[in-house]
């Protein structure tokens, strides 16, 4: 009777140990459970390595833009204000900008302020050392917003110093890698954009 009773106790132990047994040996399935395992990270570093390659590729843009419109300040080929068929309006000049990085990059002619998304500074400066060589922020702040309450369109004649900048929002498309590629942010908001920027600074031609 004590044998009897002691079989029925030990059969369900016995048969879920034959059951773990199966399954620890059936390979069935284990592929598509390794793959649920791997496939976040994978596909983040995906999406990542996409994102990374555009925003560099928008970024190699805007410097061609901005040397290519340099050299027709250096040139002569864009004046401001001197009574020449050369002469650029800012807007024009920005328009003329929006043309050269068109391929890959939304650009509009005018912009809302409070959602800008290209800001462009070209100045002329006495002597090289007067060149800002930072990004000017709002604060200290690692992520602050970028300070675009300097910048000014006074392109400079024959044989004066010049910069040329363009700082551009280009937004990260994918929530999952967005947190680690932005670099600015407007107060109060999430993270959004990487700031993309591109410097030239010359000495202007003495063209006539």
């Amino acid at each position: 009777m004590k044998l009897e009773e002691h079989r029925r106790k030990t059969q369900p132990a016995k048969g879920l140990r034959r059951l773990f047994s199966r399954f620890r040996r059936d390979k069935d399935g284990s592929a598509a459970i390794e793959f649920a395992m791997l496939a976040l990270p994978f596909f983040l570093l995906i999406f990542a390595t996409i994102e990374a390659f555009i925003a560099f590729a928008g970024e190699q843009l805007l410097q061609n833009a901005v040397d290519t419109m340099g050299r027709q300040i250096r040139t002569g080929r864009i004046t401001f204000n001197m009574d020449r068929p050369t002469d650029l309006t800012e807007k024009q000049f920005r328009t003329k900008f929006c043309g050269e990085i068109s391929l890959m990059i939304k650009c509009a002619d005018e912009e809302d302020p409070d959602d800008q998304k290209l800001y462009l500074d070209v100045r002329e400066f006495a002597k090289f050392s007067d060149l800002p060589n930072y990004i000017p922020r709002t604060s200290s702040a690692q992520f602050s917003d970028l300070d675009s309450s300097s910048f000014d369109y006074d392109p400079g004649g024959p044989g004066t110093i010049n910069i040329v900048r363009a700082y551009y929002r280009w937004e990260v498309i994918t929530d999952l890698v967005r947190p680690f590629i932005t670099n600015i942010r407007k107060d109060g908001e999430m993270p959004r954009d990487y700031l993309m920027v591109a410097t030239a600074a010359f000495r202007n031609e003495k063209y006539p």
